[in-house]
C-alpha cells in the first residue's frame, strides 16, 4: 500500500472517530452556541432588544437543522472541488515539467 493511501486511511478513521467518539461517551444534551449565548444575554440583560429579526424563520426545527446540512454540504463540495483542481494542476504541472523517457529498445 502506498505511503499517501494509508495517510488517507488515517485521516478518514480520525475524523469518524472524532465524530463518533462524543456521541457515544459524552452523556448530556448538546446545544449550539446561539443558545448559549442567548441565555447568558437574557441573564446579564433581561431587558435586551435584538437590533433586528430573522429574514426567514423555518416552521420546525426540521426544516432548519436541513438547511443547515444542505449549507454544509455545499460548502464540502466547493472545498472538494478547490483541493481537486489545486491537485489537478499541480499533477498537470508535474507531469508537463518531466520530459518523456525513450521507449525502451525491444531488441
Amino acid at each position: 500500500m502506498k505511503r499517501s493511501t494509508l495517510v488517507n486511511w488515517l485521516i478518514v478513521l480520525a475524523v469518524v472517530a472524532l465524530a463518533a467518539l462524543p456521541v457515544l461517551f459524552v452523556q448530556g444534551e448538546f446545544g449550539g452556541a446561539d443558545g448559549l449565548a442567548e441565555e447568558a444575554i437574557t441573564e446579564s440583560h433581561p431587558d435586551y432588544e435584538p437590533w433586528f429579526g430573522s429574514i426567514y424563520e423555518p416552521p420546525s426545527g426540521e426544516i432548519e437543522s436541513g438547511l443547515f446540512a444542505l449549507q454544509a454540504a455545499i460548502g464540502a463540495g466547493i472545498v472538494g472541488y478547490y483541493f481537486g483542481v489545486a491537485r489537478t494542476r499541480r499533477r498537470l504541472a508535474r507531469d508537463t515539467a518531466q520530459p518523456e523517457r525513450p521507449a525502451a529498445d525491444p531488441t
